[in-house]
């Protein structure tokens, strides 16, 4: 059974979505009717900044983990344009019962791994979570191996759960936004492995 909820977390996360300074009333909004009330066992607050073209486009995604859900938020900007006079935000929420998490995919990269020690920071971290709901498949042309065999072979490929990524950096997220995604996996980890016991 994953551990219960730190009475502080929730401030924490709180203060975490106001300090990013991204809609945060509209953020903890949408985030508290996907948490209906369960109790937070760990979060992620990850503000992301990239460039459309000219234009400069922010969003946030929240992760947050509860005894029984994955709730992952995200909210994107859309700037005015010819057909809406001002500017609009759209939140969306997903909640995915933990049982249904397949896979969780830590990538991190490290200055000097020689040098790396137990519980070192990382300089770049990728988070993948895997829980089925978008796949993507790989095709190519199978062959025999025989270079001059011309015959139809079909197709191999792979499938992968590819749901959700987030990538964080110590240069652009800062050293405790890293430890914060590396703190959540082993949460959601931990999580889904107790949900096999």
């Amino acid at each position: 059974m994953p551990r219960m909820s730190d009475p502080a977390l929730a401030t924490r996360l709180r203060s975490d979505i106001q300090r990013s300074g991204y809609y945060p009333d509209l953020v903890a909004d949408a985030l508290d009717t996907a948490l209906a009330g369960e109790p937070l066992v760990s979060y992620v607050v990850h503000h992301e900044a990239t460039f459309d073209r000219d234009e400069l486009r922010r969003h946030i995604t929240v992760l947050a983990l509860t005894p029984t859900r994955l709730i992952v938020e995200h909210t994107d900007e859309h700037p005015a344009d010819e057909a809406h006079a001002v500017a609009s935000a759209t939140a969306s929420t997903e909640a995915v019962r933990i049982e249904r998490v397949d896979s969780v995919v830590v990538s991190r990269v490290v200055s000097d791994p020689a040098r790396h020690a137990p519980g070192g920071s990382a300089a770049e971290v990728v988070l993948t979570i895997g829980w089925g709901a978008v796949s993507r498949l790989d095709l190519e042309p199978a062959s025999c191996g025989d270079p001059s065999c011309d015959a139809d072979h079909g197709y191999t490929g792979t499938s992968s759960n590819d749901d959700l990524s987030v990538r964080v950096s110590e240069a652009a997220d800062g050293a405790d936004v890293v430890a914060q995604v590396l703190a959540f996996a082993a949460a959601l980890s931990l999580a889904t492995a107790e949900r096999v016991r």
